[in-house]
């Protein structure tokens, strides 16, 4: 426990034990000893008789003389390293020279630690020392511990390996949330509230000022990315040179080449929307990228891989081509358009660029908006003109049925071409909010076969399943129920495990809305296999409890979907003059 006090002429316990061993007056050594080792103060000595007669121990008079003058040192400390004195770390070396040696003693520990802390460079030697001591490691400030990360890359992996499984642990859980809304989804938390999650927020305080850290952190994601193909590493990387910004740590945003362009891009998202002015600035970007520079692309398309990035791209391409539809103007001929799907379409291909290390933008299939969007253009067309249809009077309707099959070039694009495939899901996910059940039910199906199965990853199953609950009502007709299980969810459902995750999650939201003997059939059908995992498991636990207190329970009457702005009836007293019964 006193480990060092030799070293810097202190005596110790041993010292006492060989001194009491050897002595003939015990008492008279003792007090020798309390001599030598005392505080060294001469007017002192006479007072100590006091505080015996108060009965107050010398441990403890020493213990809280002791306390008062650590903390007087540690707080010197601090105010010699905030100094701008010239010499003000060869002080608090020569300082560390002194009290190292008493590292491991627990009372001044503290006072160590904090010298080192204050070092914006630890000699070498003192660092290995505080490394190679797992107990010395662990209690050393995040100031040292980056001293000594920058230097041992697989130390600073073993630190950041936890945080990183922590994130996409949290991702997936929000994505499968028992939650089905529209209205809080996967995206609704804004660019700054989901940089305040604990593991942004830790990763960017171990970085601090350290480029070379903050490099090992971004070589870490891109190699989690090649392995897994997990789109969340790429939010993270935005979301972490968006947490530095934040801090105004210029030391590291300065140098990233993708700083601005992420900074802009973020505006983007927190709207939802890339404007015009926003688009002109994303497009300087990327088309200031210079010859020999042209490895930034792999971290700019990392950026638009970034789930919130593309969702924020396609919204802004269906706005655009709402506005194109009003206009009667082509794809091609808008300048917007192009830049957004030049984007989603650099972001979509960041996985092939950083996997082939060919930092070239890829090119736009020119089909894509020459074919597949006037086909997806068409499908608008078809409902409109259905619409429009049934509202005329009786003479003048053509009563044509409502289409059911497809144009050929939007369902081969669905299969075929990534960008399409991404605009096409969303286009489903606008027509469920429009609560277009005729449209739904003719576009479903085509996405049982899509490009990479992207109409069963996560992402969509979260935002298909929170839009369908506006059409809870129509999981009453058997047609509906038909296109949206069997059509759609069922088709995959046995070899992917999340799509019975999702489906689950969408039935135990709206069973009681489902036609019963659907639901019979369905949970038949979606009775986990013993080799399937515990969610799973759990989920078909809770909708199998749901249905048996919904047997024993009369079926409550159906109510009309809440549609509660937050605003609250005024409750008006009834007086003669008020009428009670509506007008």
């Amino acid at each position: 426990m006193f480990a060092g006090l030799p070293e810097l002429g202190i005596s110790n316990g041993e010292d006492l034990k060989e001194t009491l061993t050897n002595c003939t007056e015990p008492l008279k050594a003792i007090d020798q000893f309390q001599i030598e080792n005392g505080i060294l103060l001469p007017t002192l000595q006479s007072a100590l008789p006091f505080l015996d007669l108060h009965g107050t121990p010398r441990l403890e008079f020493h213990q809280s003389v002791f306390d008062e003058l650590r903390d007087k040192l540690m707080e010197r400390v601090a105010t010699i390293a905030e100094g701008k004195e010239e010499d003000r770390y060869g002080k608090l070396e020569e300082l560390l020279e002194k009290s190292f040696p008493l590292v491991k003693m627990p009372s001044i520990q503290p006072v160590v630690m904090q010298v080192l802390k204050h070092l914006p460079k630890v000699p070498e030697k003192k660092l290995k020392m505080v490394m190679a001591d797992k107990e010395l490691y662990k209690v050393c400030a995040v100031e040292v511990k980056r001293q000594i990360w920058q230097d041992n890359q697989a130390l600073f992996g073993d630190e950041v390996s936890p945080l990183l499984k922590q994130y996409i642990v949290e991702k997936e859980a929000a994505l499968f949330s028992s939650d089905l809304s529209i209205l809080h989804n996967f995206f609704s938390p804004s660019p700054k509230t989901r940089r305040q999650g604990e593991v942004v927020l830790k990763l960017t305080q171990m970085i601090g000022k350290n480029v070379k850290l903050y490099d090992m952190v971004l070589q870490f994601l891109r190699t989690l990315f090649l392995r897994t193909r997990n789109v969340h590493y790429c939010t993270l990387r935005a979301e972490l040179l968006m947490s530095l910004h934040d801090l105004d740590i210029s030391e590291i945003c300065s140098v990233d080449p993708c700083h601005k362009f992420t900074w802009c891009l973020d505006a983007c998202i927190r709207e939802k929307f890339v404007d015009g002015k926003r688009a002109r600035e994303l497009q300087g970007f990327l088309d200031g990228v210079k010859k020999g520079q042209e490895q930034v692309l792999g971290d700019l398309s990392m950026i638009l891989c970034d789930p919130f990035a593309c969702n924020t791209l396609v919204l802004s391409i269906m706005r655009n081509l709402q506005e194109l539809l009003s206009q009667d103007s082509l794809p091609r001929d808008s300048p917007d358009l192009m830049l957004l799907l030049r984007m989603l379409s650099l972001g979509q291909g960041a996985w092939d660029m950083i996997d082939s290390q060919v930092f070239k933008e890829p090119r736009l299939d020119v089909e894509v908006v020459t074919r597949f969007l006037p086909a997806m253009m068409s499908v608008v067309v078809d409902d409109h003109t259905f619409t429009v249809d049934q509202k005329l009077p009786g003479e003048e309707k053509s009563s044509p049925p409502y289409p059911t099959t497809l144009p050929d070039a939007f369902t081969r694009y669905l299969q075929e071409n990534r960008v399409a495939c991404e605009m096409g899901l969303y286009y489903v996910l606008h027509i469920a909010k429009l609560r277009n059940k005729n449209a739904l039910q003719r576009l479903l199906p085509a996405l049982v076969e899509t490009y990479n199965d992207m109409a069963f990853g996560d992402i969509f199953l979260h935002l298909l399943t929170g839009h369908l609950t506006l059409l809870s009502d129509e999981f009453g007709s058997e047609d509906f129920c038909s296109v949206v299980y069997d059509g759609f969810l069922l088709t995959s459902f046995s070899s992917k495990e999340n799509v019975h995750r999702h489906t689950l999650r969408m039935l135990l939201h709206l069973h009681h809305k489902v036609l019963p003997s659907h639901v019979e059939t369905l949970m038949k059908t979606l009775e986990p296999p013993k080799q399937c995992s515990e969610p799973v498991k759990e989920l078909y636990t809770q909708l199998t409890e749901k249905l048996d207190a919904q047997k024993k329970s009369p079926p409550p009457a159906d109510e009309a979907p809440s549609l509660d702005l937050g605003l609250h009836p005024v409750t008006v007293p009834t007086t003669a003059s008020t009428p009670t019964t509506p007008l």
